[in-house]
């Protein structure tokens, strides 16, 4: 029955056991503005400082990004946005937008998503801006959870 098969994806989505990455503490991931104001780097494949890749986590299993946990930012006076995508048409998965300690009453520690299902075997990439003329960085981590 369909409807019941929807429910059981739905259920899913719900309760599953999320995990991260990068996952351990020797592993940093940083992603890169690009160095001109309000400009989108070029879409780059998400890989932590082991090299190791986000696209090697749906290699088998499709499934989602839930978090992205923000650790340090380069300029605290920055405003970011960030897009995550997958595939070579790079098909929007999620987005965001936050900013350092001056610019919010209560800066953000962490996005939390209901993105769409990142297909198995498919490349992610991310790209990132800021509002200064630099390549402002953030140091960030994610949850996700496959399927």
């Amino acid at each position: 029955m369909p409807g019941i098969a929807r429910l059981q994806e739905v259920f899913d989505a719900l309760t599953h056991t999320t995990e991260i990455f990068p996952d351990d503490t020797n592993l940093t991931l940083t992603f890169t503005a690009h160095a001109n104001a309000h400009t989108w780097l070029a879409w780059t494949e998400i890989a932590d400082s082991g090299a190791n890749t986000m696209t090697s986590l749906f290699t088998s299993n499709p499934g989602h990004v839930t978090a992205l946990y923000i650790e340090e930012l380069s300029d605290i006076d920055a405003i970011y946005m960030l897009e995550i995508s997958y595939g070579a048409a790079k098909v929007l998965v999620t987005s965001g937008r936050f900013a350092g300690a001056t610019k919010f009453q209560v800066p953000p520690g962490n996005l939390k998503f209901a993105t769409v299902e990142i297909p198995s075997g498919k490349t992610v990439y991310y790209r990132m801006k800021s509002g200064t003329a630099v390549a402002d960085t953030a140091l960030v981590h994610f949850r996700y959870h496959t399927h």
